[in-house]
């Protein structure tokens, strides 16, 4: 329901927000209904009786529910530190820290690593969380063309010969969240170990569906010392959270100075448990992965054949319409047919490239999933331009 608001209270917040009304653009929180096609939870675990269970025995045997205090402080868990090791182990690196989520982990990896002289070196559609670190960090920040191994190549040369001496940090997502493409990390991981640079990856995305035993796109790569990866706990692990895995140095650098890390209240210890027990299913239970990707198959087929959508890479799958008012009015439309889609509008996308963001997981049927592109062609022919 939507909340009254007095014109005559904050005039030029009330102004702003009916600027977004008049273009399409103004946001509202909806309740879940009808078939999961908006959710992140790529393998179904945020439901699931594997998940329940681990909470059950977690409480039985005393975790605690909050943490009570930051992790320098008292609330450091062994729950924390358990999951930490067992992250490391699971994903091939020294060490891992976690953290409350990938937004915070983001602000913590790029406020803090890059140092004054650096050069953050950064896909043109790096996350907004990763901006708002770089903003808070000392480090220039430079971006490349999406996806482009030569624009970053270049644009490292260039850095260097305007007499750039620092460290290079490239950043990259695994799976873009809102294109759905995966970024070239083996060309990537050859220019960093030219350049000497870092590499970045923010594996949200890929966490779970891609890699081995969904260790990640990168998991190949994940060991050597210049590279840090990120893997987020809120999506297909089923919980909340974040894990930060790479060198011993750059976790310790931020327990010492992230102050994302330092003046934050720590994740639940009960939470902890819950992503140890995501992290034992990926590697006990091959199925789960499987399954995802039968399913990320059929909706690949399914997409090229009933809406002519083709070269999708992953589990997302971007319809892209152009007008933000179409997006919205498709995607109305769609949740009106009991199918849970949703209208992703700028700023998160470029302008002029509004979409419906339409992510497959193991929560919804192969038969509704042919349904949804089948309603979604018709739809689209009748919704005007």
């Amino acid at each position: 329901m939507r909340r009254q608001q007095k014109s005559s209270t904050f005039p030029r917040h009330t102004r702003a927000l009916e600027a977004l009304k008049t273009r399409g653009r103004y946001r509202e929180l909806q309740p879940r209904a009808g078939h999961d096609f908006a959710s992140n939870d790529y393998l179904g675990l945020a439901g699931s009786d594997v998940l329940r269970a681990a909470a059950a025995e977690a409480l039985a045997r005393g975790v605690p529910v909050a943490a009570g205090g930051s992790r320098l402080l008292r609330g450091n868990d062994a729950e924390h530190q358990l999951l930490e090791q067992e992250a490391a182990a699971f994903f091939g690196t020294e060490a891992a820290l976690f953290m409350g989520g990938g937004f915070q982990a983001n602000l913590a990896i790029f406020s803090t690593l890059p140092q004054q002289g650096d050069l953050v070196l950064h896909d043109a559609l790096i996350h907004a969380s990763t901006h708002d670190g770089m903003k808070l960090g000392r480090a220039e920040a430079r971006s490349f063309a999406h996806n482009d191994a030569a624009a970053a190549t270049q644009a490292i040369a260039d850095w260097r010969a305007g007499g750039g001496t620092g460290q290079v940090w490239i950043a990259v997502e695994g799976v873009y969240s809102m294109d759905g493409d995966l970024a070239p990390l083996t060309e990537l991981k050859a220019l960093a170990d030219r350049d000497g640079a870092v590499l970045v990856v923010d594996e949200a995305h890929s966490t779970g569906v891609f890699g081995d035993a969904g260790r990640g796109l990168g998991h190949r790569i994940a060991q050597s010392a210049n590279v840090l990866s990120l893997h987020t706990c809120g999506k297909a692990l089923g919980a909340s959270g974040g894990l930060i895995c790479g060198a011993a140095p750059l976790i310790d650098m931020l327990i010492n100075k992230a102050r994302a890390f330092i003046y934050a209240t720590a994740p639940s210890p009960l939470n902890a448990a819950l992503v140890r027990a995501a992290l034992q299913e990926l590697s006990q239970n091959p199925a789960r992965q499987l399954g995802a990707w039968e399913n990320i198959a059929h909706a690949h087929a399914e997409a090229a054949r009933l809406c002519g959508i083709s070269e999708l890479a992953s589990q997302i799958l971007p319809v892209v319409i152009g007008a933000d008012r179409r997006a919205m009015a498709v995607a109305a439309a769609l949740q009106g047919q009991g199918y849970d889609v949703r209208g992703i509008r700028p700023p998160t996308v470029p302008r002029g490239t509004s979409r419906l963001r339409v992510p497959i997981t193991l929560n919804t049927p192969r038969e509704v999933i042919t349904g949804l592109f089948t309603d979604l062609a018709r739809t689209l022919e009748e919704t005007p331009e």
